[in-house]
């Protein structure tokens, strides 16, 4: 007779994860970080769409230009595909239980759950709403054939490049209304309290919404393309990654050399993972790359945790530098915090088996406390 917990099913063991990917979420959290502080935390949001900016150093010019071109919406498509590619991996080792839907529903549930308070209370340029939605599209394609999720992927990339080339009319934010929303952003995250930040965030968000509104679909392509990726094994083909990395940036470049952002992005952020895929399963490459493999493991807490750290610098309630550092010294500040994460997430993962909010996810996703330390995981077995 099988006991019941023999059957009960468990997170995926250390052992058993794929470093590549942590290695690649660590890396691209390094650019989503970059943009998020730069273009999000140090000013407005929205100062990007009210024209080019008059920057006096040629140094923040030439670093604007790097994260603009090679980074900016780059990171955040690569962080969609490793989203899609790991609800894949989830989906994939829970075929065996009979609660493999309910256990999926429930971890997109708390990551939405996540994502409001982080959105709300903490900053509202969340990623973690968005992706918890997108999942619940994506979920149930999973369950059918291989050609099901490629034509969802075509049509839903399809239909965001056509969104791009034809906005809909009333989508996006009037000028007046980003104008007055920079403003008062200047005004209230440089000096306001908690209070009044937290006042001026909840105001925000239907503008914020507009936003993701123009990427949603996006995201359901890239979370299925990377859910193609892993049940197509191509994330473990050195050759295959390398076929789709060298034409991918090649390509990826040249459209955003012609003005073709949108297609341009996809391919580059496809170019960029694979690569970085690629470089990491060879010896000297996880050698050179290996850093970044605890940070990946920890990226939903490192997430969080950046959010806290920026908010508290840059906002009136904390040292309040909010639209009075220039690119450099912010991005200065952000290679420190992150760099302070790459050693904290080593440490802390030598003796505990998830970061804390991966942890606190997990245990809420199977209803039973996760074990932490890495000794009761060998207890466990």
């Amino acid at each position: 007779m099988t006991s019941h917990s023999a059957v009960v099913p468990r997170p995926t063991p250390s052992s058993e994860r794929i470093d590549a990917i942590d290695v690649l979420r660590g890396i691209a959290l390094f650019g989503v970080m970059a943009i998020n502080l730069v273009m999000e935390f140090r000013v407005s949001i929205f100062e990007q769409f009210l024209g080019p900016r008059m920057l006096a150093s040629p140094v923040d010019r030439a670093i604007e230009a790097i994260l603009t071109h090679a980074v900016e919406l780059k990171a955040f498509a690569l962080f969609s595909l490793l989203f899609g590619a790991g609800l894949a991996i989830q989906f994939d080792r829970l075929a065996t239980s009979e609660r493999r839907a309910v256990l999926l529903l429930r971890r997109l549930a708390v990551l939405l759950v996540f994502g409001i308070i982080h959105l709300c209370l903490i900053w509202n340029g969340d990623i973690l709403t968005e992706y918890a939605l997108a999942g619940f599209i994506v979920l149930p394609l999973l369950f059918g054939p291989r050609w099901l999720v490629t034509l969802a992927a075509l049509v839903s990339l399809a239909l965001y490049l056509a969104m791009q080339a034809f906005p809909p009319a009333g989508l996006f934010p009037s000028r007046v209304a980003i104008w007055q929303d920079v403003m008062d952003a200047n005004r209230i995250y440089a000096n306001g309290g908690f209070l009044d930040v937290l006042a001026f965030r909840f105001r925000e968000i239907p503008l914020i919404a507009s936003l993701h509104a123009f990427v949603f679909l996006r995201t359901i392509g890239l979370f299925l393309v990377g859910a193609l990726a892993w049940r197509s094994r191509i994330l473990q083909n050195v050759r295959a990654l390398f076929a789709i990395a060298i034409p991918a940036i090649g390509l990826g470049a040249a459209l955003l050399y012609r003005g073709s952002e949108p297609l341009g992005t996809i391919l580059l952020a496809l170019g960029y993972g694979a690569a970085i895929l690629g470089i990491a399963h060879f010896e000297r490459g996880k050698t050179l790359l290996d850093w970044a493999a605890p940070l990946g493991r920890m990226a939903f807490t490192n997430y969080v945790a950046q959010s806290i750290v920026f908010g508290w610098i840059f906002y009136g309630y904390g040292l309040g530098l909010f639209g009075r550092l220039g690119i450099t010294p912010a991005l200065a500040i952000g290679i420190i915090v992150y760099a302070g994460q790459v050693r904290f997430s080593t440490w802390w993962l030598r003796h505990y088996r998830y970061g804390p909010l991966e942890w606190l996810w997990r245990s809420l996703m199977y209803g039973v406390q996760q074990p932490m330390v890495v000794a009761e995981v060998v207890a466990v077995g």
